[in-house]
């Protein structure tokens, strides 16, 4: 009967083991790795970027995780042994290069290399967004992030409920309110943040009600105000990322010419009737919001939802889409709008993409941030450069 030293000889003698200064030579060089050990040991510390699956759920989880099977993978425990038996198990399924790494983390770390501490979560956090934390492109990391992150509402209407919602129950953990409106009824067609019983409230107190009794990760901060060129930079600075949700053309370029200024990405959505459309103005990395409208139009030709109406449900998916965008930019998670506009037509349920190039004429820049001016904006609005 074989025993355990024979059983580990064995593994050692179909697999490829390496020393820990390969190790490292192959992981700057761009190779995966993959940390096999309890979870307690690796909440104590891991090397960067680890791959963490326990080694008694490596067979069961491994083929959604790396998908990969020609990757070359470093695969680590404590010591050496678990790494043998998972690197043999991996080669079974298919790896072509998959290598244990002689000595574990405890030599590595012995040896002065460099590691961290990963992020870590509650167990009612765990349980909360574990649907989050099956995916390999969020993970406890990714979740880690979305609760430091820190995203300001501009409006509680329309397009900010749902965008709010899915933020805050995504566990998004500084959420910024701007409003200075009152509920009313003919609000709860379609800003679902709102209910019956807070018709007359302020829509920043309602708001921040129905996200804390949603999640109660998410601290909401409230700013019952106009959004005027006097206090703007002091409200969005201390921001990740602005959702967009105002409803008219002056507040659109006084927050376009700020957040240029800083440098914070916007998430724009706007809709009229039964069309919508989204984009993301990074002032660092694309085109913005004067690139797409260089100024406003004549008010007669833009009359508001309040006069022109808009389908109940149209918000609910301009505003899930926003939402979708800001958890991706802060996850710096796959390909976003960044200079593509998508625009939706629910009547004929038809969703276009268009590019948006940067408009020569525009000096509002960030390359130019240290010369623009925030003003206040009423009717057409003027360049925002001195």
């Amino acid at each position: 009967m074989a025993t355990f030293r024979d059983l580990l000889a064995s593994a050692k003698s179909e697999i490829d083991e390496i020393d820990t200064a390969t190790a490292a030579e192959r992981i700057a060089a761009g190779a995966t790795v993959l940390d096999v050990r309890e979870p307690d040991e690796y909440d104590e510390g891991a090397l960067a970027g680890a791959i963490h699956i326990p080694r008694g759920h490596l067979e069961a989880q491994i083929e959604n995780r790396i998908t990969d099977k020609d990757a070359e993978i470093i695969v680590y425990c404590a010591g050496g042994v678990r790494s043998a038996f998972a690197a043999k198990t991996l080669a079974e399924l298919g790896y072509t290069s998959a290598l244990s790494m002689d000595g574990g983390f405890g030599r590595w770390k012995d040896e002065g290399r460099p590691w961290t501490t990963p992020a870590s979560l509650t167990p009612e956090q765990t349980n909360r967004y574990k649907r989050h934390l099956l995916l390999p492109e969020v993970g406890v990391e990714g979740q880690a992030k979305l609760l430091d992150a820190k995203v300001l509402m501009l409006g509680a209407g329309g397009l900010g409920s749902p965008a709010a919602l899915y933020l805050a129950a995504a566990g998004v953990g500084t959420i910024g309110i701007v409003d200075m409106d009152d509920v009313d009824s003919s609000n709860l067609q379609r800003q679902i943040l709102h209910n019956i019983d807070r018709v007359g409230d302020r829509k920043v107190d309602s708001a921040k009600k129905t996200l804390t009794m949603l999640n109660p990760d998410v601290n909401v901060v409230t700013y019952d105000t106009r959004l005027d060129a006097s206090n703007i930079i002091d409200i969005i600075s201390d921001y990740d990322v602005i959702v967009d949700g105002a409803d008219n053309f002056p507040s659109r370029y006084l927050l376009n010419d700020a957040s240029v200024k800083l440098g914070i990405p916007v998430v724009h959505g706007s809709i009229f009737r039964f069309e919508g459309m989204v984009s993301v103005f990074h002032p660092t990395e694309g085109p913005t919001y004067r690139d797409m409208v260089p100024e406003p139009p004549p008010a007669e030709l833009a009359p508001s939802c309040a006069e022109a109406g808009v389908l109940g449900v149209l918000p609910g998916i301009i505003g899930s889409i926003q939402a979708l965008e800001t958890i991706k930019l802060i996850l710096d998670l796959g390909d976003g709008l960044i200079g593509r506009i998508l625009t939706v037509d629910t009547t004929e349920m038809e969703f276009r993409v268009f590019k948006l190039q940067p408009d020569p004429g525009n000096e509002v820049t960030f390359e130019n941030r240290d010369r623009i001016q925030v003003k206040e904006l009423d009717g057409l609005c003027a360049p925002g450069l001195d």
